[in-house]
């Protein structure tokens, strides 16, 4: 059965329900995708990672322990996670222990681990975490492209939380957030399996009455810096950590994505395919790998991209980087490169939809970002007719690509 989007009327909202039925497998799932309630809907860095930690920690009755045991002895896998946009609570389990688990989910809701037994056990592990991360060059770089490409707006600032944000989160912090974000008027359901609509319209109208009205708000969309700015960050290292990044005006509205796909598949996404690859790696030799993106999401549209190279080729490859980019949005891209692109996007499509997960999620993209059903696969017949002169027309109308800022952690004398 296809995927398809029903709407639940319930006070003044109408929630929208993803859902596909499949009997592969005995399996349900279901996500609860809270929009407008991620990373970017901080009001203190790292509010929402934390409030997600904080519902992972079970109910205030049974404690973590306890309620960790209830969901393994019936194989019930419940658990929050947090995104830059959204806020998600995924429970599956088998089609036989499904009702259980929406059990637990309700009691979750309604009583959750507002203690300060928990409150300290998040900070623990995430003061940890941000102790690691001191270390990860990675995380470094790419945090501080993130606040030079976008200053003085949420996408700038640590998300993920600082050692000072953690320490003086409080109990009363983290239930604001959820009792703020986590509504049904920006509630998107997603569910599927072995399973009836009927079925997973009765589960859905359960927990709807034990979520509060939101009062999230979108945040962005926010434009890149085109300052073209280079910033290095001293570190004991051996290696060069280069991060980069530049603007895309291109709305995740345009109708003509599947240009953008074949533009980031060539430029930074094929691995050995992709001009940055070829130039850096197989060519030259400066790096094991070159990767770049073009992100097209609500809060923002722009490239980033990243590579490893020695400390004497550090200045090489963040010119080379600059040149291949020039070329690329100058020159466009090759008969032959199209053609290769074209072979993998269409021919790789069966392993993007081979399990349910896959199929929901992408039904859900297409919701999110007010697609119609089938989105995707159009786009994919569009690919397969494009011309070379209408991809390099895209690319060539978006200089802006050029405008590469550059987030650099290496080691200095």
């Amino acid at each position: 059965m296809a995927e398809t989007i029903q709407k639940l009327n319930y006070k003044e909202a109408q929630i929208p329900v993803i859902f596909e039925e499949s009997k592969t497998l005995p399996i349900v799932s279901m996500q609860l995708v809270f929009t407008n309630a991620g990373h970017l809907s901080n009001e203190k860095d790292g509010q929402a990672d934390m409030a997600s930690k904080l519902l992972n920690e079970g109910t205030k009755k049974d404690g973590a322990v306890g309620f960790a045991k209830k969901l393994d002895d019936r194989a019930v896998d419940l658990h929050a996670q947090v995104g830059r946009e959204s806020f998600v609570i995924e429970l599956s389990s088998l089609k036989s222990e499904f009702d259980y688990g929406v059990e637990r989910l309700m009691e979750l809701l309604k009583d959750p681990n507002y203690t300060e037994e928990a409150l300290s056990q998040i900070k623990r592990q995430k003061i940890g975490w941000l102790t690691q991360k001191k270390s990860d060059f990675d995380y470094i770089a790419a945090t501080k492209l993130r606040e030079m490409l976008f200053k003085g707006t949420p996408l700038a600032r640590p998300y993920d939380g600082t050692m000072e944000s953690v320490k003086t989160m409080t109990l009363k912090d983290l239930e604001s957030f959820i009792v703020t974000h986590l509504g049904y008027n920006n509630l998107i359901v997603v569910i599927g399996g072995d399973l009836t609509f009927d079925e997973a319209k009765k589960y859905v109208q359960k927990v709807l009455p034990l979520l509060p009205e939101s009062h999230s708000k979108a945040v962005g969309p926010f434009r890149a810096s085109d300052k073209k700015e280079v910033k290095e960050i001293a570190e004991d290292t051996q290696q060069a950590y280069i991060y980069f990044g530049a603007p895309f005006d291109y709305s995740y509205k345009e109708k003509d994505q599947y240009k953008a796909k074949i533009a980031e598949y060539l430029l930074g996404g094929a691995g050995f395919g992709s001009r940055l690859m070829e130039e850096l790696r197989v060519k030259r030799g400066l790096t094991y790998g070159a990767y770049s993106v073009l992100r097209r999401a609500k809060y923002g549209s722009y490239l980033s991209g990243y590579l490893q190279t020695k400390l004497a080729t550090q200045d090489e490859a963040v010119k080379l980087v600059r040149e291949v980019v020039s070329d690329f949005v100058k020159k466009g891209i090759t008969q032959e490169e199209l053609t290769a692109a074209k072979q993998f996007l269409v021919g790789s499509e069966p392993l993007r939809m081979e399990t349910l997960n896959q199929r929901l999620n992408r039904a859900y993209n297409e919701y999110y970002y007010g697609r119609p059903l089938g989105f995707s696969k159009a786009q994919l017949e569009k690919i397969e007719k494009v011309t070379l002169d209408e991809v390099n027309a895209f690319i060539k109308a978006h200089p802006e690509l050029a405008e590469l800022s550059f987030a650099i952690v290496t080691k200095k004398d």
